[in-house]
């Protein structure tokens, strides 16, 4: 007989979350009065630019905007992020069948293999990585086949080492530039290569370019639906939530391929209702009004960036400074495992960092630690961890 308490076996197929002794551990500490600089989570500190703030209470204030929005959100939003698409990478979308809004890019990221995949497909996800890849893909009834992201590399798969078993089977293959966690970006070239791999074995892409906007000295992220024909098998997801610090407002989209855009639709309405719709109207003045906020944010970044490298460097970490993203991913400076390493920062420094592994076996030997946190706090974390290390 089956116990109705059980978990279901899908839960069951999850890795390890890693990370959960290392917050137990902080949670005590912080009970304890400790005080704790938290350094492993990308959340942005800084606050969303008050022009997007006054669109939210305003459309707040209409009772139209009380109700369902549905799935596939209001027309002035998809008609803004077609727009913005159009000004920042050339890409020329239809809003009516190439872009749907999304409650956060990471929903659409988990429940995109649901929309796509079959018991039994194969699903390429590289590793270190997003967790929701490879939980979406593990939900869907779909085998993980990992693409490691090797230094060496320069944290881009490998594609020539997958498997033609692997390949053929593959209904969708994930990529992320700027990348979390390692923070490496991609060339056009390198692009190029996985859009031709996956017209040849039919797979979909799943291209994640949350961080495109988070960029430092003149450097432009690309989007993947630059390349020619890439709309033929390519979905991008996209977001506001680091763009315009707007992690806890959960609007996000995917747009590209229209009959891919119109299976995850479907799937999304079966399961949500769409964005509050006075967030869909905080989203367009975000991506149509003022950028001056933006980039003093990214001024801010680069400051703490700077400030990292020099201060662990001189640590005595090898440090390299981000082109792109919320993160520096660099080696273990001892020679433990990561997340022993994590544990002793915490116990010892009072600095939580996030282990390499925690993001998949190939990120063994690494840890990353995240810009979002005031360059105050980082001058401290870096005392403590010169001094405990």
């Amino acid at each position: 007989m089956t116990n109705a308490y059980e978990k279901a076996e899908r839960l069951r197929q999850l890795p390890p979350y890693l990370f959960v002794e290392i917050d137990k551990a902080k949670r005590k500490l912080l009970a304890e009065g400790q005080d704790v600089i938290d350094l492993g989570v990308g959340d942005p500190d800084l606050p969303t630019p008050p022009h997007i703030v006054a669109a939210l209470k305003q459309a707040v204030d209409d009772p139209a905007n009380h109700r369902y929005s549905f799935t596939e959100g209001i027309k002035e939003l998809r008609e803004a992020i077609a727009r913005w698409y159009d000004r920042r990478f050339g890409v020329a979308l239809d809003p009516n069948t190439e872009v749907l809004p999304l409650l956060g890019s990471k929903e659409g990221l988990a429940h995109f293999p649901l929309a796509v995949c079959n018991p039994g497909d194969a699903a390429l996800v590289p590793q270190p990585a997003y967790p929701p890849y490879r939980s979406g893909a593990l939900f869907a009834g779909a085998e993980v086949v990992p693409l490691p992201l090797l230094e060496e590399n320069g944290f881009f798969p490998d594609l020539g080492a997958v498997s033609q078993k692997a390949a053929r089977r593959a209904k969708v293959m994930f990529l992320n530039y700027p990348n979390n966690p390692t923070a490496a970006v991609a060339q056009t070239q390198q692009l190029q290569e996985a859009l031709d791999f996956a017209k040849e074995f039919g797979c979909a892409v799943a291209y994640d370019n949350t961080y495109s906007e988070v960029a430092y000295e003149g450097y432009k992220p690309v989007s993947f639906l630059q390349l020619p024909e890439a709309k033929s098998l390519g979905v991008e997801f996209h977001s506001l939530s680091k763009t315009y610090n707007m992690t806890g407002w959960r609007i996000g989209w995917a747009c590209g391929n229209a009959v891919l855009i119109a299976a995850l639709n479907q799937l999304k309405s079966n399961v949500d209702s769409g964005i509050f719709q006075p967030v869909q109207y905080a989203g367009i003045a975000a991506l149509e009004g003022d950028q001056a906020p933006l980039e003093q944010a990214l001024r801010t970044y680069q400051q703490r960036r700077d400030l990292f490298v020099e201060g662990l460097t001189k640590a005595g970490w090898q440090v390299a400074a981000p082109k792109a993203s919320l993160y520096i991913w660099t080696r273990v400076p001892t020679k433990e495992p990561s997340i022993a390493f994590a544990t002793r920062v915490l116990q010892q420094a009072r600095v939580v960092i996030a282990p390499g592994v925690g993001f998949g076996p190939s990120g063994e030997g690494y840890v990353r630690l995240s810009l979002t946190v005031p360059t105050e706090r980082i001058q401290e974390a870096i005392n403590r961890l010169s001094k405990s290390l």
